[in-house]
């Protein structure tokens, strides 16, 4: 079965960092792998916002959620790492109503600080 995806991108986020827009593409396109490999999932949405200094990447499906006692694999910890790369965070959580969401915080400086 295809999932079909939108994208999404708020104001601001046409120039970026080079390693912000390498992390954001990287969030991405691991969370959408995961979303193909595991979600059977209809669609899937991936917005890019510029919430003050922070640009937030968030992929969303209506698949079928992540098991509660399942051992995040090295996907999720990707996810997690690229964005603790640049002083950001990224949570993935599975909402009551099903399906998986992925948001990422990345600062926009980088985390490069003053």
């Amino acid at each position: 079965p295809r999932t079909e995806v939108t994208v999404t991108a708020g104001p601001g986020v046409d120039d970026l960092p080079a390693a912000v827009e390498v992390a954001a593409y990287r969030i991405a396109s691991e969370a959408l792998a995961n979303v193909a490999r595991h979600a059977s999932a209809r669609s899937a949405r991936v917005s890019h916002d510029r919430t003050g200094p922070d640009l937030v990447v968030g992929v969303a499906d209506d698949g079928v959620g992540i098991a509660p006692d399942a051992v995040a694999g090295v996907g999720l910890v990707s996810l997690r790492e690229r964005a603790a790369e640049l002083g950001g965070r990224c949570e993935v959580t599975c909402p009551p109503g099903g399906g998986t969401v992925v948001r990422a915080e990345l600062p926009l400086d980088g985390g490069v600080h003053g």
